[in-house]
């Protein structure tokens, strides 16, 4: 998501104020941080950068800083009060304010904050989409409902809001038309859309679906982040008849225990998820999931540990993430008593995460000797010859082509594992 709102961001810029990328930092004119919140990692980096840009600004006194996204929204007043220095804060629903707020700093020199809650006032402000390559993401709804009680995204996004559906399939039809073969539908909670269409009816998100893959030219159908508990049946069904759905999802479940999804508010269970995929692989044999996984959520036993082990081998899982929990202020789980030792958290993710790898290598050495459909996004800068793709499992392959098979879909077979790609060898275009 936040890659999707930089992108708009740059767009926005452009279009506004002539404004364009560089790659030298000291050149700049702008320099604009766009932030999560998500884990507490994020915020410390982004105190580190400042520190670093303050110095450019002492030397450029017109550079104009600024801060955006969900840590700018949770955090904007104390951001401005320890970095004096930045002269603009805006949250991720105040980005189409940008050139406004930048124009305003050139005549007033005074700082500006703007963090509210305008729900989808910003798409109406974007310029038509650019394609970047073959691929693009398109925001679809924003905000989550859901309020698990780690989580600080519903205090930073706000609550769901669903883009109307021809909003949305407009943008992809223009991407189509500069060669956007693949789509990656997002939201905070992107299963949950329910948007209005044309005459005041409601589009559900398997609807959306079967809509975005009739689009001429969209081949590919990825979405991000889904919520299992409104992994509905119609979706289910979406699979089963809509082709252009990659067989892979991307279902964070957070952990293997249900005494910890209870104190997580994530309003499933272990079985619960489980009927999910399992109906999946009824209708797509071959689909691989991925998920995410919170080691160390306050309360966490050694055997509620043991049960997301346990958990995590049964269901075979292929590139899942895993990450120590980290209190997010003003969230119900940072009130939460943790006596578990910082030492004990990283052991466990240690082990958690070899597990994870150990199920993503097998996964990709069962790929050895198979025909892959591979979206061909890159060439190599070492070898002419040599182009990139990535499978619907998201592997990077490498092979011999030539760059006028950019933005194509071709066959391959894999016959070989690299450290951090797969190789494969052209079999036909497609």
């Amino acid at each position: 998501m936040n890659e999707y709102d930089s992108s708009k961001i740059v767009d926005l810029l452009n279009n506004k104020l002539g404004c364009v990328l560089t790659e030298k930092t000291e050149e700049a004119d702008i320099l604009l941080l766009n932030t999560c919140s998500i884990r507490e990692k994020a915020e410390v980096k982004l105190f580190h950068q400042l520190g670093r840009w303050k110095y450019l600004k002492e030397k450029k006194p017109n550079l104009i800083i600024g801060v955006g996204g969900c840590v700018a929204a949770q955090e904007g007043d104390y951001i401005l009060n320890r970095a004096k220095y930045v002269d603009i804060i805006f949250g991720p629903q105040t980005i189409h304010r940008l050139p406004e707020m930048i124009i305003s700093i050139h005549k007033n020199n005074e700082s500006m904050i703007d963090i509210s809650f305008p729900s989808l006032e910003k798409f109406d402000y974007f310029p038509n989409p650019i394609a970047t390559g073959p691929s693009a993401f398109v925001s679809i709804m924003e905000g989550c409902n859901k309020y698990c009680t780690f989580c600080i995204v519903p205090h930073t996004r706000g609550e769901e809001v669903s883009r109307p559906s021809d909003d949305i399939l407009l943008e992809i039809f223009q991407l189509s038309k500069q060669g956007v073969r693949e789509i990656t539908l997002l939201g905070q909670n992107v299963n949950a859309y329910c948007g209005y269409t044309f005459d005041g009816k409601i589009c559900n998100f398997a609807d959306l679906i079967r809509l975005v893959a009739s689009i001429e030219g969209i081949n590919r159908i990825r979405f991000i982040t889904s919520h299992p508990i409104e992994f509905t049946d119609d979706i289910i069904e979406a699979y089963s008849d809509t082709p252009e759905l990659v067989n892979f999802l991307h279902l964070p479940v957070q952990s293997g225990a249900d005494r910890i999804l209870n104190l997580m508010k994530r309003a499933h269970s272990i079985s619960d998820y489980k009927k999910i995929i399992s109906k999946l692989r009824t209708v797509r044999p071959n689909i691989q999931i991925s998920s995410d996984f919170i080691i160390g959520f306050p309360g966490e036993t050694q055997q509620d540990f043991e049960q997301t082990v346990k958990f995590i081998a049964d269901m075979n899982f292929d590139m899942s993430f895993s990450f120590i929990y980290s209190a997010r202020p003003g969230t119900p789980a940072a009130k939460l008593i943790d006596h578990t030792t910082e030492k004990e958290k990283k052991y466990r993710l240690n082990v958690i995460q070899k597990l994870i790898k150990k199920q993503a290598k097998y996964w990709t050495y069962k790929m050895l000797g198979t025909e892959q459909t591979i979206l061909v996004d890159n060439l190599s800068n070492k070898n002419s010859t040599e182009i990139f793709g990535r499978t619907e499992n998201n592997r990077i392959v490498a092979f011999q082509g030539s760059s006028n098979m950019l933005g194509k879909f071709v066959n391959v077979k894999i016959i070989d594992v690299c450290n951090n790609s797969l190789q494969g060898k052209l079999l036909y275009i497609n």
